[in-house]
């Protein structure tokens, strides 16, 4: 098993191919089910074979040079190895930097410091934990330069000194287009993130006033956050096809945390803050959630109720149910969970890519099959080929 492929694509044929497939699932007339994988950049640092910079996640979140190497590293190895309907190969119009804090940059906005460990993920520490009360002694961070984005905003500014001036692989370098927090990764993620999964549990039956006071602070904040990275961003960019409007289709959001708790309770506790949130941001057309774990209980409401028609889902997932329960006209994106592409064999992998295929999720031609979810470090080569020629071959309509 390796990290490298070891056989050559024709990254012009692939790509033509790929692009022919979105295209019909996106027409509506598809030819197989899409095939992608995702990961993000802890699988450079957890693994040594593709780790060839020397740098480590700490470096990566406290360096904006380490950012722009490790990005670039990492996204050359997913382009030459990762096969899947993704691009493959050069990029045709230079490589991408984003300014990148994976999960903590809310949670750092609001000042939650932040804890390193090893080539593990970073994340931060809960501020509200020990003393609940401390809330109302928090102020409105600044929405461009609070907590954590303030440094984003630092390593905003210095890709876009750096990046006119260099090149990778023979291409160019682009910098990035803004900073983290334009979306959010919901706001009952973030008040466990502030206050602890279980506190914050406790408190809506213990204390409702304390937890309505919480996620009412932090939903007003994620608000205005998102409100003025956009006005910065649109002041930078008078061009940008969105200036002026807050509100769009196909709104984005993940909300993880809501696989802790009943649909009842959602509806309770948690709904009436991604309401406010689909009320300043979204038109009233389609919207895509993220949900990790197993948070299929709340897809029939989140569609109803949200017009949510399109669910990247995390494990475990029972296609079968799913379909039925959703109908064949949303969007549903899963797929073999990490752990198995991680650590199977191909012929375990191909037997669950044809199981879930055969499952009836492919009905209506709303089905994307990728990893479940984010791609674990050290995933061989060979599993990712084998679940993409599982697809190719099952997923046909």
């Amino acid at each position: 098993m390796s990290s490298f492929l070891k056989r050559k694509i024709d990254f012009d044929r692939h790509n033509d191919e790929c692009g022919k497939v979105w295209d019909a699932f996106h027409q509506r007339k598809p030819i197989r089910v899409p095939i992608t994988v995702a990961g993000s950049i802890c699988n450079l640092f957890s693994n040594p074979e593709i780790n060839t910079t020397g740098y480590t996640f700490e470096d990566f979140f406290k360096n904006p040079q380490a950012q722009i190497e490790c990005q670039l590293v990492y996204q050359k190895w997913c382009r030459y190895n990762l096969v899947c309907d993704n691009a493959m190969g050069p990029p045709k119009n230079g490589w991408q930097l984003n300014v990148d804090f994976q999960n903590s940059y809310e949670a750092g906005w609001m000042g939650c410091p932040m804890h390193y460990s090893g080539n593990g993920v970073p994340d931060t520490i809960e501020i509200l934990k020990e003393d609940k009360s401390k809330l109302y002694q928090l102020k409105e961070p600044d929405a461009l330069h609070g907590g954590l984005l303030g440094r984003a905003m630092e390593f905003f500014d210095y890709m876009h000194a750096k990046c006119p001036k260099m090149e990778f692989e023979g291409l160019p370098v682009k910098p990035p287009n803004s900073i983290p927090g334009e979306g959010t990764d919901g706001p009952f993620d973030l008040a466990y993130k502030l206050r602890g999964a279980a506190e914050v549990c406790l408190d809506m039956y213990e204390d409702p006033k304390y937890y309505h006071d919480l996620m009412s602070f932090i939903t007003e904040n994620i608000i205005r956050r998102m409100k003025a990275i956009r006005q910065w961003r649109w002041a930078r960019n008078p061009d940008a096809p969105d200036k002026g409007k807050f509100k769009g289709s196909w709104f984005w959001f993940a909300d993880d945390a809501i696989a802790m708790i009943s649909t009842r309770d959602y509806e309770q506790f948690v709904f009436p803050y991604h309401k406010r949130l689909f009320d300043e941001f979204s038109d009233g057309s389609s919207a895509y959630i993220h949900l990790c774990g197993d948070a299929t209980r709340h897809f029939k409401f989140l569609r109803d109720r949200l017009n949510v028609q399109a669910f990247d889902t995390g494990f475990p997932v029972d296609f079968a149910w799913l379909r039925k329960e959703l109908g064949p006209n949303v969007r549903i994106d899963g797929g073999p969970t990490i752990m198995l592409l991680k650590d199977g064999k191909p012929e375990q992998i191909r037997k669950e890519v044809k199981r879930i295929c055969e499952s009836g999720i492919m009905e209506g031609g709303r089905f994307i099959l990728k990893e479940a979810n984010n791609m674990a470090p050290c995933t061989p080569i060979e599993n990712i080929e084998a679940m993409y020629e599982a697809g190719k071959e099952f997923g046909r309509y």
